[in-house]
């Protein structure tokens, strides 16, 4: 077995309390007498037609009798009580169909709500990058839910009606033959051992399949998103052999599953085939040839018989499905444990940076470390920001600035000592690229708080302040929605954001390389309107234009090493 594939033994531990642990909220949560009741309509349609199959089998039995005997009113009479049976029974199967849907509809959609709102709280989104073990999120939210609900009311239903139709048809069978019923039992017991043992090694093969084919999706996706730069660095030759490893994973372990697929093909229609053809036959012929039962009985038990295996077969005639399923039920339940809980991410047992609220940012004996404690980048830093006051880091790439802005922002919390902050929703952060969201330019300046009212004159005055008055007009207004990453530079896009910062006034705000693309003008204009606002902020930067606008300049001198200066004593890097 290939390292990547899964602990079977472990996988059939854990799989049906992975199932019941996304199962139950829905069905004991605040929908729960909706969906009981949906659930309890659907389990009656599905004894009702259960109900007429076997009214059906005795109409079959006694229209072979008629044409037998060649009575002809008992033929018509029968075929007249069964047409009436199929006008009952097709609406009920549509209406039947009907509300599964709907009822999978109804829990694809309370599931999904709940696992984005999880996704979403303590940062998890954020924080869930560093599971290797959790890939492609997008997915599973998107079709493991979907299938999940829809596979698992399919297989409600299967199961049900297998149960009802295995007591009906066995008091037919018993009625006729009993030798008929055992042999049922026994043959339906041998077929599902041997399927399981055969087809056990798909769920594992199920399982990488559907990880494999999501890295290959996301990586025609990232082609997609970066597109320019590759084309650029004219690397087309490098994403074609990296997209093409990743599709062989899916072709070489596709063939793996066709391979085990065709064993367990072999077994199951030789299983099928022999019960069709031979079984019933060789016990009931007897019967008949001594005058016991009649040619209907026949073709009823018969009937009867494949009604039966069928029922007590569920598992050698839907274990592909099932194995998809499970590995299915597996990958959404990982996802699903590890988004409740967020705090598993954390190394168990390691230290990690205390962070409280304060009025000020102040850090305090800090030693920060790379989310996989492989790399200590600052040791034992402290240092306050008091507000009014502007904080510089500067230092070499690679010596910890940006990370050190993470671990304010609560981010990045391996390590120990204490950092002190004001409530995140008193601080903003601009990154060097700024985040577009979807939407409309009013959507832009306002994120993330875009239900505010603000009048288009006061975000006229605000555009105007960032240099930005004419992007109204030039994108055809406020309402338009844009792929604004695509229509704005690197430079429109720093100037919108600090417009979006500006129109948010918070009590602190925190720029990474946030100006790197504006020439010094646009640059002296922006932290002039931050100043006037009374807005503290902390920046990370190299350009000496800088300086001016800062109190002090928090050095990182690598080997986690750092100083702190105040402004006019420090100048590119050296001490005056």
């Amino acid at each position: 077995m290939n390292r990547i594939d899964i602990n079977l033994n472990r996988v059939d531990r854990q799989l049906w309390q992975r199932f019941w642990t996304i199962a139950k909220p829905y069905w004991f949560g605040n929908e729960k007498w909706g969906a009981r009741g949906l659930l309890l309509i659907l389990l009656g349609l599905a004894l009702l037609n259960s109900s007429q199959e076997i009214l059906l089998s005795y109409m079959n039995r006694d229209l072979i009798n008629a044409l037998a005997h060649k009575n002809i009113k008992a033929f018509y009479e029968t075929i007249a009580l069964s047409l009436g049976i199929i006008a009952i029974a097709v609406p009920l199967n549509a209406l039947s169909d009907y509300v599964q849907r709907k009822l999978a509809l109804y829990w694809r959609r309370w599931l999904t709500e709940r696992f984005i709102s999880q996704y979403f709280d303590n940062r998890a989104y954020y924080r869930i990058n560093s599971d290797p073990t959790i890939d492609n999120p997008d997915q599973r939210i998107a079709e493991d839910i979907k299938s999940f609900t829809n596979v698992s009311l399919d297989l409600l239903v299967m199961l049900l009606t297998s149960v009802i139709t295995l007591i009906g048809f066995i008091g037919v069978m018993w009625s006729i033959s009993i030798p008929l019923v055992i042999i049922l039992v026994i043959y339906s017991t041998l077929g599902t051992f041997g399927t399981v043992w055969f087809g056990k090694r798909l769920i594992g093969l199920n399982f990488n399949q559907s990880k494999k084919e999501a890295d290959f999706r996301y990586g025609l996706i990232h082609v997609r998103d970066s597109a320019e730069s590759i084309a650029f660095y004219q690397g087309e030759g490098r994403e074609v052999d990296r997209v093409k490893e990743r599709f062989n994973g899916v072709y070489r372990n596709f063939n793996r599953i066709l391979k085990w697929e065709r064993n367990l093909s072999l077994f199951t229609q030789s299983y099928q085939h022999l019960a069709h053809l031979f079984l019933p036959f060789l016990v009931l012929a007897p019967l008949y040839f001594s005058g016991q039962i009649k040619l209907g009985v026949i073709t009823q038990a018969t009937k009867a018989f494949d009604k039966g295996l069928k029922s007590m077969s569920l598992i050698v005639l839907k274990f592909e499905k099932l194995s998809e399923f499970a590995a299915g039920i597996n990958r959404l339940g990982l996802f699903a444990q590890t988004i409740e809980n967020p705090d598993i991410l954390a190394k168990v047992g390691l230290p990690t940076i205390d962070t409280v609220v304060d009025e000020q940012v102040a850090l305090a004996h800090v030693t920060l470390e790379t989310p996989n404690y492989h790399n200590t980048l600052v040791r034992d830093l402290s240092v306050t920001v008091a507000a009014g006051e502007g904080l510089l880091i500067a230092g070499q790439s690679g010596t910890g600035k940006s990370s050190l802005l993470r671990a304010i922002a609560g981010l990045w919390q391996a390590g120990t000592g204490r950092i002190s902050r004001p409530n995140l929703g008193d601080m903003l952060f601009l990154p060097q690229r700024p985040y577009l969201i979807l939407g409309s330019l009013r959507d832009q300046l306002l994120y993330p708080h875009t239900n505010r009212d603000i009048s288009e004159s006061e975000l006229d005055l605000i555009l105007k302040q960032v240099n930005l008055a004419h992007l109204p007009e030039r994108v055809g207004g406020y309402e338009v929605e844009l792929d604004f990453v695509s229509v704005l530079s690197l430079g429109e896009q720093q100037r919108l954001a600090f417009a979006r910062l500006l129109l948010s006034k918070p009590r602190y705000a925190i720029l990474d390389e946030a100006t790197s693309a504006l020439d010094l003008k646009n640059e002296q204009s922006l932290y002039q309107s931050l100043k006037d606002l009374g807005i503290t902020y902390i920046s990370v930067g190299h350009r000496s234009s800088l300086l001016k606008y800062h109190s002090s300049v928090l050095e990182l001198l690598g080997d986690c090493r750092w100083r702190v200066t105040p402004v006019e004593k420090y100048q590119d890097g050296v001490l005056i």
